[in-house]
């Protein structure tokens, strides 16, 4: 797929339209799918589709498995009787998400489907989801966390009143026995979650539109992959880790940013033959046809920050496990296409470790204009196998960059793209478009043109991002043509 001329767009589901206060895997995800794919695009790029902890980001996750329930469609629900047809979702502001009121409102509603749906007799339905339950290896753990947690006021794992003490196999039956009720409607969310994604995925391929997902390296310390399986990670006896993933100072922070994700215990998955890191591959090839795996360079080496420190300015390189991993995961699952996040700091070793499976690299349009000619973010750097995009989740949008520029900045990136349009959007999608790299990814804003406002997350602020939302009006009347024409005329179209 990613080996010819194709271009798609970025936008997270969360910033959909629709009612509820946030978007979901519903009727506007479909109207999104078929604009897409009359403006000739053949990819749907979104951020990672798993249920956020801190701060509302999908990069920390209470699991690397699970999706999140706030994507379900309500409607859908309703339509097969788990929720009352005149069900209410709230009022809710139409271009922003409100997380808390949201998670609020919609969740009590899927917990009401929830419990509805568990008293019914057996029905197809009902061995449909006995089966989701029985296949689904992670399952049972991930809804076991998220019922204690909830009896634990939200407290992270290692601050529950059993302690950071792993449950013993006589405990873990008993617990799971007295949480019953809420271990089955965490299912159930987990069911519909993924039916809905699977339907949604397979109109996106009808429309012959696929899917990129997006796989973060890390995972949350506050998340069921950790709590049940401490062994893989860098802790100390009380639960906590001994040092944080992050990254050294870069064109976002001066003192780097401090991510806080605990480390893996490289040596132990070795040991295991790298089979949770297949049976996580395996998961995302599930769920999408193409996946980027955000942070490549970690799995060459990490940043590591000592778990004491405020900033990530005093972190150390450590070796990851590179090609051993991935021989591992090929040799299990076979040739998979992925996109390698391959910015920051990078090194000729982690460049052989992307190039020894011939996986494309990412080009930043906006990180193209800050130095000489060598750039290789400049087009005439770029090479055939890479994905460019005008920005990605963590940029501004192009108009707040190009506002953000000073005149002569401006006037430097204009004279190189040849366009007269001092606020440049239209000539950096159009020097996307034109790139040799085979494939393009625009940011959904960048097709609005729109500003700051609508930036979707600011790297270093843990509260505040993730919340943009898009809404149909929104869209110039001849947008589709005008991306079309350009589509086409650079050898992207789907349709050609």
């Amino acid at each position: 797929m990613l080996n010819k001329r194709g271009c798609g767009v970025l936008l997270h589901p969360t910033s959909l339209p629709g009612a509820g206060g946030i978007g979901s895997l519903g009727g506007d995800a479909r109207r999104f799918i078929d604009l897409l794919s009359a403006m000739g695009m053949s990819y749907w790029q979104v951020l990672p589709l798993t249920p956020p902890a801190c701060g509302n980001s999908p990069y920390s996750a209470y699991s690397a498995f699970a999706g999140n329930p706030l994507l379900i469609d309500l409607e859908q629900i309703a339509g097969e009787g788990d929720l009352p047809a005149e069900y209410v979702s709230g009022d809710f502001p139409e271009n922003r998400v409100d997380f808390d009121a949201v998670s609020v409102s919609k969740l009590q509603l899927l917990q009401q489907a929830g419990s509805a749906f568990l008293k019914q007799a057996a029905t197809p339905r009902m061995m449909e989801f006995w089966h989701f339950c029985d296949t689904t290896p992670w399952l049972h753990d991930f809804a076991l966390f998220m019922s204690l947690k909830q009896h634990s006021k939200g407290n992270p794992w290692n601050k529950w009143s059993k302690g950071p003490a792993p449950l013993t196999p006589e405990s873990y039956e008993k617990v799971s026995v007295e949480l019953g009720p809420e271990i089955g409607i965490h299912k159930y969310l987990q069911w519909q979650f993924f039916r809905q994604w699977k339907a949604l995925r397979n109109h996106a391929n009808s429309r012959g539109i696929a899917i990129i997902g997006d796989l973060p390296i890390f995972v949350a310390h506050d998340s069921a992959d950790v709590w049940s399986r401490r062994d893989l990670f860098l802790l100390d006896e009380k639960g906590k880790p001994t040092a944080v993933a992050g990254v050294p100072p870069d064109y976002f922070s001066k003192t780097g940013q401090l991510w806080g994700n605990p480390l893996y215990n490289w040596d132990t998955i070795r040991q295991q033959g790298y089979s949770w890191w297949t049976e996580r591959f395996r998961v995302m090839f599930e769920l999408f046809d193409i996946v980027r795996i955000d942070h490549f360079r970690g799995f060459e080496a990490a940043w590591q920050v000592p778990a004491s420190h405020k900033t990530a300015q005093h972190g150390e390189w450590v070796k990851g496990p590179g090609a051993d991993l991935f021989d591992a995961v090929l040799l299990n699952l076979g040739s998979l296409p992925i996109i390698a996040e391959d910015l920051g700091v990078i090194t000729g070793e982690v460049e052989a470790l992307r190039d020894r499976y011939n996986f494309p690299g990412m080009k930043i349009l906006q990180f193209a204009f800050d130095s000489g000619t060598t750039n290789p973010y400049l087009p005439h750097n770029h090479v055939k196998n890479g994905v460019v995009y005008t920005g990605t989740h963590d940029n501004d949008t192009s108009l707040g960059w190009c506002n953000s520029l000073s005149d002569a900045q401006r006037c430097r990136v204009l004279d190189y793209l040849g366009g007269k349009d001092k606020n440049c959007v239209e000539e950096l999608i159009r020097a996307a478009l034109m790139s040799v790299a085979d494939t393009a990814i625009l940011p959904f804003q960048d097709l609005l043109a729109l500003d700051s406002e609508s930036r979707m997350n600011i790297p270093g602020n843990a509260f505040g991002n993730w919340d943009w939302r898009f809404s149909w009006d929104m869209l110039q009347s001849d947008l589709t043509g005008k991306i079309g024409i350009m589509v086409e005329r650079y050898g992207r179209s789907n349709k050609t």
